[in-house]
Parts: C-alpha cells; structure tokens; sequence
C-alpha cells in the first residue's frame, strides 16, 4: 500500500515577489482511498496538485511530499527496503510519475498528429524504463549520470516497436482497460484529444490513469464542464481505478454533484492555503448546503 504524505507544505509563485499559496498542507492519501479536496476560488487547491507532479510554475518555500512504498506496490517489480521512501520534491516530473503519481489535467492539451494508442504506449514504456534506472543500484546509476534529463523517446518520435510492452500486448491491456472503463474502441485510433468533447477529454485522462496503474492519482476538477451523462461516466471510470486497481484518489472539485458517484473516505476543506477542515462524505453535503463560510469563521476563531 502506498502513501502519498504532504507535510507543511508552503509555496509561492516562482518569481521575484511571487504570491505566497500555500502556507503549511498537510495531507495523507493511501491506495484505495478516495479524498476530495474542496475550497473557494484562489485557496490553492490546483497549486496542491500542480506541486505534488512537479510544476515549475511554483516554488517550495518549507515543507515535504512523501512517497512511501510498499515491496508489493508495482507488481513483481521488487523495491529494495532503503528505496520505499522518497520525497518527490528532491525528483523530476517523470521521476514522480514512475514512482506511481498522476495528475489529470483540468483542461488537458490537444496533440494533432498522435494517436492516443501510440502516446499511452509510448508514456507507458517512458514510466516503466524512468522506475528501473531510478531503482539501479549506484555503480550503475553512475555509469548514467551524463544522460539528459527526462525521457527518452516521446509520442513524436521513436520506433514504435521499441520498449517492454509491445504492440499486441499494449493492444490487449488497451482493450481491457477501455472495456473496463466503458469506452468505445474506436477512441484509440483519434488523435491525443482532438476535436474530442470536454467530456470525452475527461474519460480519456482516466483511461490515462488506467493504463498508468499509479499508486496516487490527483484529479484536478475533471468533473468541470460535463453533462450528467459524462459525469457518471467519468464517475465509474474514478471508482474503478480505485476498485479495481486500488488507487488512492485525490479528487479536487468545487461542486459536491460528482461526489453523489464517486463516495469519498474524506473530505478537507482548503481556505487561504491551509486544510481548514477535514470529515467524512457529510461534510461534502453540508458544504453544498452552507458555502465555504462558516468554515472560515471556524478557521479565524481557531487561529
């Protein structure tokens, strides 16, 4: 089981005189559970997950983002006991990806020219060659301390018949994740987003995450700008992950309507930079009800 630990997480925007977001996180997420973390406009809820994948747009001023591991957590892979323990700020976005983290994207990018089948793949292969060399013993990390930084291949380059999954395996696990999943086929063929729906743009950031098997997933605001028809779809595609994978969710929304579908274990509250409060899947409701205001006059007379 792997835990996703933020601990007196302050951040600002990086640049001379950047705004000071966040001012002292703390927040757990295990495998299997699912939290939703809500709050007003401006709280710093995308700035949460932007700085757990490692967005350069933001910089860490006190604080750490833990992940710990557990031997069985990727598989037969076997993670030695000194490496079950990382803190993600010491570590590269693809670095944070192989060590299981995901970020769904709240408006996630059209790519023009490459299929979704060729960039899962080839993001797939990226994620299991990234957890190797991470893993290698030091003598073999020095022999590769001259290499670029990142990736080695992209979705724009490179032979598609290079990496560990191959084509017919990948099209196998493609088809049973997308069946999974309840999503048509034929998606596969498009290219990465284009000309799809919000919706569909919404689904596909959880096949992504299907495919990926991350430990964590946080999923900034998918539930923004769907119908109630692609609310439950996403909706089952979030509880499956969970169900059927055992990934930990980090859901961020604004609205307690997805959360009729997809039933947290917890709830926070972020207001001004802080987790002003924490329950259960009331709370949820009862912030439906209220508005966020209350919970600020709890937070200022705590203070």
């Amino acid at each position: 089981m792997a835990v996703l630990e933020i601990n007196n997480l302050h951040a600002r925007v990086a640049e001379e005189g950047g705004e000071q977001i966040l001012r002292g996180v703390d927040l757990e997420v295990e495998s299997g559970e699912i939290h939703a973390l809500m709050g007003p406009n401006g709280s710093g809820k995308s700035t949460t997950a932007k700085i757990i994948a490692g967005h350069p747009a933001y910089e860490v001023t006190d604080g750490e983002v833990l992940i710990h591991l557990e031997d069985d957590d990727f598989g037969d892979f076997e993670i030695p006991e000194d490496k079950r323990t990382w803190n993600l700020l010491d570590l590269e976005p693809n670095e944070r990806a192989a060590l299981g983290v995901f970020l769904g994207f709240q408006y996630p990018a059209e790519i023009e020219g490459v299929t979704m089948v060729n960039f899962l793949r080839t993001a797939l292969n990226a994620k299991l060659e990234e957890r190797e060399e991470l893993f290698e013993d030091d003598e073999e990390a020095a022999d590769d301390e001259d290499d670029d930084a990142g990736y080695d291949t992209s979705p724009m380059e490179g032979n598609v018949e290079e990496g560990e999954v191959g084509v017919a395996e990948f099209q196998e696990l493609l088809r049973e994740k997308m069946e999974q999943l309840d999503m048509d086929e034929k998606f596969a063929s498009r290219y990465l987003n284009a000309g799809f729906s919000g919706g569909e743009k919404k689904q596909n950031e959880v096949l992504q995450a299907a495919i990926l098997e991350p430990s964590v997933a946080v999923l900034d605001e998918i539930d923004s700008g769907l119908d109630i028809d692609r609310l439950q779809d996403v909706s089952d595609g979030i509880n499956a992950l969970r169900d059927e994978q055992g990934t930990g969710i980090l859901q961020i929304t604004h609205y307690q309507r997805i959360l009729d579908y997809v039933e947290p274990d917890h709830v926070h509250v972020m207001i001004d930079g802080e987790i002003a409060k924490s329950g259960d899947s009331t709370l949820a409701e009862q912030l439906e009800d209220e508005g966020y205001d209350w919970v600020r006059e709890e937070a200022v007379e705590a203070a």
